[in-house]
């Protein structure tokens, strides 16, 4: 019983990768600006216990990873951010929705919010080198069964 980071993150990265929408996606926050197309990173923001869900031999937990979505501003024509953002995040969706156990790695991601947040996305800006990009933050929540066993 261990928490699988590595293919879980790789299955997250290989969805968004799979959408031809990304220029990159990668597991990390950049640290330079990302580009002139959409951008992608995958971070991890919560691990938790979920009690409702857990057994008395095994503990699930719930994983939410953020996928941020980058796209730079100002680009031309400046009516078309929003919905070059948008479009990305309804694809995340739309895949997350099709493959939510993620290739059999997680029991499912939580679309709904049944054990906390559901997938979700909330939208600001963020400015990276001195450039401004306008992000949108994807909350995959994601339930993984028998994560820590319970002993007395």
């Amino acid at each position: 019983m261990a928490l699988n980071i590595a293919g879980i993150l790789d299955a997250t990265v290989s969805h968004a990768q799979g959408l031809g929408l990304f220029e990159r996606v990668n597991t990390h926050e950049p640290e330079n600006a990302p580009g002139n197309g959409l951008s992608a990173a995958v971070t991890v923001a919560e691990v938790t216990p979920i009690p409702g869900a857990s057994g008395l031999a095994g503990t699930t937990g719930r994983l939410t990873l953020n996928v941020m979505i980058f796209a730079p501003v100002p680009q031309e024509p400046a009516d078309d951010i929003e919905p070059l953002l948008v479009a990305g995040v309804d694809a995340l969706f739309t895949a997350y929705s099709s493959d939510f156990e993620l290739g059999e790695r997680v029991r499912n991601v939580d679309l709904l919010g049944a054990h906390g947040t559901p997938l979700s996305a909330t939208t600001g800006y963020v400015t990276i080198d001195a450039q401004t990009y306008r992000v949108a933050i994807v909350t995959l929540p994601l339930i993984v069964n028998d994560l820590w066993g319970q002993a007395p």
